[in-house]
């Protein structure tokens, strides 16, 4: 059996033969195949990872897998030793992060793409609901708008007489301004004749008055003091009336002129000015329709705009689910060191993982006892709690320190993962209800038509009537309420992904119980790679329980007499202690009650008011099988 383990696990390749390493070649090679297969399917079932990295790192992982393993001592060990690592603490978190990462790609993304389907779902109902808006108001406008088109109709026609009558005026006024320009080619003949004829006729008798004038002023003159004689001939003036009678037929133009003006101009432009007010009409239409929303942009820009902010937010958290798909090869990567440190640490320091009781420590303790030299097997009942056989079922006590802490990180996580497993169903619960409670469609309905009828002809008609018909449009149409083009349609939820985190959670939970025994697998093929690094590490250990029992009773000598020496009253007790130390080792070894010395110590050290306490360390040069090691110690009394 020795043999085989020897040329299976990793013996020395000269001592086997051909069929042998090219049996554990063939082995090797098929053990990293299959690791790069689980690997891939891994990352592309359970992380959705691309296809084209998943193809490519598995390619890569198998290549190296394989021939490394198929021809590489220190590969296979390496590998090796990476599985048990899966089963320790870091193993554990690793998985545990995995598991967190299945939750982000899986009830994460589901939340998020709910989320998304909801904000479409009320930015269609905006649209809707905007549409429908528009459409009412369009078909409230177009009676209003068929009001106008008639009003322009008419104001077209009216046009078109205006036109008419404007033509009629001006032939009109054409005629009467050649009238006009007649009567005043009339009146200033008149005017003119009426000139000449006061011109003309009135020269006879100004001259005749001028005649007696000029007569009484030269009368005057010649009988200066008769001059009251030359009064005579103004008394004779009167005869040149005579005269101007010519005057009278000069002064008929001036009052036909007048009669002409009073009696035919001035009615006939009251005439023409009342005509001109008869024809005079306006036409004015007023129309004002103005619908005020208060906003820059329309409901589906602004639905666009927080679908857009909405994933402007979620970009990064996009990215970091993106590359949460890649931590298993980070995961491997670090196992694989881990796996490199456990081995460098188990070839270069004796302690490092140093606590089992294994089959060559018992042949060791069987060799020094056929000789007669001191054993240390059977334990006492403290070291049996600091060291135990790596097949028995419970654990050490640096092993049961780490135990309580393991389980309470893997509970933190479950409840982690199960908040996300949890608000993703909630969710998607929520959504599927509203969506199962708005299947139906509601369509808003007026509750009464009212009819009104407009009965004539006309253009006043017609526009009543399209007023009307503005009302009955606005009662008859229906306002859909609810739609099925915007029903919500929620997500369902990846409830393989569910189990895959379950599974992870378990594999969890029972690294977190039986991760230390797995784990305890590492130092197995340490040792069957470097059977004689174990011896070593196998003969420490004796040595150390060795040297802590042997250097316990030495100390207690030693302070017994140096209390003697400085007369102290508990001598006595030491030197009893001392004296009966190796009696109650046997004893606590052969019946396990007591403990080792300082457990005895201790207790005994309570009762009489005194005690110590100790700090191992290194510092102490033992024998033991031919194996030098150091032990130190640091006694301190209290």
């Amino acid at each position: 059996m020795e043999k085989l383990k020897g040329w299976l696990w990793g013996g020395r390749t000269e001592e086997l033969s051909w069929a042998q390493r090219a049996v554990r070649s063939t082995a090797g090679f098929i053990l990293g195949l299959s690791l790069a297969t689980f690997y891939g399917a891994l990352v592309l079932l359970v992380q959705n990872a691309n296809a084209w990295f998943c193809l490519l790192s598995s390619a890569v992982l198998g290549a190296a897998l394989g021939l490394g393993m198929a021809f590489s001592i220190k590969v296979r060990l390496s590998v090796l030793l990476t599985l048990p690592h899966v089963f320790t603490r870091e193993g554990k978190i690793l998985l545990l992060l995995l598991a967190l990462s299945m939750a982000v790609q899986g009830p994460c993304t589901n939340m998020l793409h709910n989320f998304a389907r909801a904000a479409e779902s009320v930015a269609c109902g905006a649209e809707l609901a905007l549409n429908q808006t528009a459409e009412r108001m369009q078909r409230a406008r177009e009676p209003l708008l068929n009001v106008l088109s008639k009003i322009k109709d008419i104001a077209q026609k009216a046009k078109v007489v205006g036109d008419r009558v404007r033509k009629f005026f001006r032939a009109i006024i054409d005629g009467i301004t050649h009238v006009a320009r007649a009567l005043r080619n009339v009146w200033l003949w008149l005017s003119n004749i009426g000139d000449v004829c006061n011109r003309e006729m009135g020269t006879p008798f100004q001259r005749c008055l001028r005649v007696f004038s000029d007569a009484k002023d030269n009368c005057e003159r010649a009988l200066s003091f008769l001059f009251f004689l030359c009064y005579i001939i103004i008394t004779f003036r009167p005869l040149c009336g005579f005269a101007a009678l010519g005057l009278f037929f000069c002064i008929i133009p001036m009052y036909v002129q007048s009669f002409l003006r009073r009696v035919i101009a001035e009615p006939i432009n009251r005439a023409l000015d009342r005509l001109r007010r008869e024809f005079e009409f306006n036409i004015s239409a007023s129309h004002h329709f103005d619908v005020t929303l208060n906003s820059s942009k329309t409901l589906a820009d602004v639905a666009m705009d927080i679908m857009d902010a909405v994933g402007n937010r979620l970009h990064p958290t996009r990215q970091l689910l993106g590359i949460s798909a890649y931590i298993s090869s980070c995961a491997i990567l670090y196992m694989y060191l881990q796996a490199l440190r456990y081995r460098y640490r188990y070839l270069r320091d004796d302690s490092f993982d140093n606590i089992y009781i294994t089959e060559r420590f018992v042949t060791m303790d069987a060799q020094r006892a056929q000789v007669g030299r001191p054993t240390v097997l059977p334990l006492s009942m403290r070291e049996s709690v600091r060291y135990i056989h790596p097949g028995m079922p419970w654990l050490a006590r640096l092993e049961r320190q780490r135990y309580g802490l393991e389980l309470t990180g893997f509970l933190r996580y479950v409840l982690l993962g199960l908040s996300l497993v949890l608000a993703d169903y909630s969710l998607f619960w929520l959504l599927d209800l509203v969506r199962h409670q708005m299947q139906g469609e509601i369509v808003a309905r007026a509750p009464a038509v009212l009819a009104v009828r407009v009965d004539g002809s006309g253009y006043t008609s017609d526009i009543y009537r399209d007023v009307v018909s503005a009302f009955d449009v606005l009662q008859r149409g229906n306002v859909s309420v609810l739609s099925q083009r915007c029903l919500l349609q929620p997500m369902e939820p990846d409830y393989n992904t569910y189990i895959g985190m379950g599974i992870l959670y378990g594999i969890c939970f029972f690294i977190a119980l039986f991760g230390s025994h797995v784990a305890r697998l590492r130092r197995v093929i340490c040792a069957a790679y470097y059977p004689t690094r174990e011896q070593e590490r196998t003969a420490f250990l004796y040595n150390r329980i060795l040297a802590r029992r042997t250097v316990l009773g030495r100390i207690l000598r030693r302070t017994a007499l140096q209390s003697v020496v400085d007369g102290g009253g508990s001598s006595t007790v030491l030197l009893l202690l001392s004296s009966r130390w190796s009696q109650w080792v046997l004893w606590g070894r052969g019946w396990g009650g007591l403990g080792d010395g300082v457990g005895l110590g201790d207790a005994m050290g309570s009762g009489m008011g005194w005690g110590w306490g100790m700090l191992w360390g290194r510092g102490w040069s033992g024998v033991g099988d031919g194996v030098g090691l150091e032990i130190g110690w640091i006694w301190g009394m209290g």
